[in-house]
């Protein structure tokens, strides 16, 4: 039985729009404008998948005046890939965007302050293992997730999976902003992913484009500049074209840029069951008023579960994540730079290395404002670094657990590149670059796996880590040495002792030990004495000793 279905295109200074499917043959159905801005018409149709697209008079500056133009839905759900046209599905008379029934919705999640994150690309994650051009979809990521859960990790950051041109993309130039990328998988795929991932008390951040869009997306197609920037702001730093956020539009009383992100916002938060969202280029978008309603809009829709929201804001700035700031966190770019030169032996600048293991002296306020990693998609992997200064092998893997310990043990939320855990060593680059899987058949890269699931599940059971708590309790410039300690209210108290030299410093004092009594090693795996409030340590060249107040 057919039901009376309507199609909308909101746009409000459009002369004319008309409607064209597969259920007309691709023939016009005339669509009539009110005064709220929408072209309207309704079309009878039966429960199934159809194709269809807007043809509309454009005011793009790019096209003729009023030149008809055929166009994607802004709002479609998904795009089919072959043809490039919008599908709608219909079931029980209605619209829907798939079938899916979620199964773990009632799960218990981790709160924002016990989160240890992994990034990943859908694409370059897993799949395919014997074709290295075969693409990764979200069904090989759904295989790997028992392994991320071995590892320890609680929240996966999905680099963006909306829909893009072509087949193999980062995900950063989004043409279609309520459509998934098509050759990972369907919708219902994308939600068994995250349902799997909650399954396993695992959160899943979303990476959101809301700076920009590739320049064919519809929007720019129909009237450019009454979504978007006319020309770029900052020409050096431009991926397409802009949304403008400040733009009023004093007849219809709406922000029509704002008004798209918040209906994709809360699409996403509801439809998809996301856990959080990453905000791309906060420092381009610069616009703290949307910003802040846009983080709102989100933690509305996810009602009573955690939702995490972080910015990448390059160079970071406390504004943007502070009391008044509209974000939770903020990628810590100035804790990649200083940790990365000094296991590298680049430098040693002890003031810069208490700056952003304690983030609170950067101005942060605590433990959820930053998030700390060592690399990440926009980097080389870090053994690619290691490797160019003609650090390789033993040594190489020797300076990764270091860092891996900072990484854990600093003030803020950690975050692991996906490889990173093993010793992946790629350069950086937009081309395919899947993850190398057998190097965990290596000695090395299972070590260093070991090692970085073992410090997760510290940080997991030591709740010191979980605070903005810290001490720098020796420091000494000539030997290269920084103990700091960790401690909640509780009782729980972790110290690092970290050596940035390669000399090997035997039976090294630690003054202004916070506790008298038995602490445990967590490196080497011995118990040790702490009396007159010192201890005394045998130090490996570019090593960190980890202390457990038992």
């Amino acid at each position: 039985m057919a039901n009376s279905i309507e199609f909308s295109l909101f746009a409000p200074y459009n002369k004319g729009a008309s409607l064209i499917g597969s259920f007309s043959n691709w023939n016009e159905i005339s669509m009539k404008k009110g005064k709220d801005g929408y072209f309207r018409t309704q079309v009878e149709l039966e429960d199934g998948v159809y194709q269809y697209k807007f043809r509309v008079q454009s005011k793009s500056w790019f096209f003729e005046p009023d030149q008809w133009v055929d166009v994607n839905d802004p709002y479609a759900t998904d795009i089919d890939d072959p043809t490039q046209n919008g599908v709608v599905r219909i079931k029980d008379g209605q619209k829907i965007v798939d079938t899916y029934v979620w199964q773990h919705d009632d799960k218990p999640l981790p709160a924002d302050h016990e989160l240890v994150i992994y990034e990943l690309h859908v694409g370059d994650f897993s799949g395919g293992e014997a074709d290295p051009y075969a693409r990764g979809k979200y069904e090989h990521v759904v295989e790997k997730l028992d392994y991320l859960a071995d590892l320890g990790i609680n929240a996966i950051e999905l680099m963006p999976v909306k829909e893009y041109p072509g087949d193999h993309s980062w995900g950063y130039n989004p043409r279609y902003f309520f459509a998934t990328e098509s050759s990972y998988g369907t919708t219902e795929q994308l939600k068994h992913l995250i349902d799997e991932c909650h399954a396993r008390g695992i959160r899943v951040i979303m990476d959101g484009i809301y700076n920009h869009s590739e320049a064919e997306s519809p929007l720019t197609q129909i009237d450019h500049d009454y979504w978007y920037h006319h020309s770029p702001r900052d020409p050096d730093n431009n991926w397409g074209p802009e949304f403008n956020y400040e733009f009023y539009d004093e007849n219809l009383e709406t922000y029509p840029a704002r008004r798209f992100m918040g209906d994709q916002v809360r699409f996403w938060v509801e439809q998809y069951h996301i856990d959080g969202i990453r905000f791309d280029a906060a420092r381009q978008i610069a616009n703290y008023d949307f910003m802040h309603w846009i983080v709102q809009e989100a933690k509305q829709a996810a009602s009573m579960k955690p939702f995490y929201t972080v910015a990448e804001h390059i160079p970071e700035t406390t504004s943007i994540t502070n009391a008044d700031g509209p974000m939770d966190g903020c990628w810590h770019d100035s804790f990649y730079h200083c940790v990365l030169e000094h296991i590298c032996g680049d430098t040693f600048d002890i003031e810069r290395l208490k700056d952003v293991i304690d983030c609170k002296r950067q101005g942060f306020m605590g433990a959820t404002n930053v998030v700390n990693y060592l690399t990440n998609h926009d980097h080389n992997h870090v053994l690619a670094e290691l490797g160019d200064r003609g650090i390789l092998d033993e040594e190489a893997f020797k300076r990764r657990r270091l860092g891996a310990v900072i990484t854990m043990t600093a003030v803020g939320v950690p975050l692991l590149w996906m490889g990173e855990e093993f010793g992946e060593y790629k350069y950086k680059t937009q081309e395919q670059a899947k993850i190398d899987w057998t190097l965990l058949g290596h000695d090395l890269n299972r070590g260093l796996f070991e090692f970085c699931k073992g410090l997760i599940h510290l940080r997991k059971s030591n709740h010191a880590l979980y605070t903005e708590n810290i001490d720098f309790i020796h420091e000494n410039p000539e030997t290269k040495v920084l103990a700091y300690s960790r401690w909640n209210e509780e009782g729980s108290r972790v110290v690092v002792v970290a050596n940035f030299s390669d000399d090997f410093l035997a039976g090294y004092t630690i003054p202004n030990f916070p506790e008298n009594g038995t602490w445990h090693e967590w490196t080497a795996n011995y118990d040790v004495e702490a009396g007159d409030n010192q201890i005394m340590v045998d130090l490996g060249g570019y090593e960190a000793k980890v202390f457990v107040w038992q």
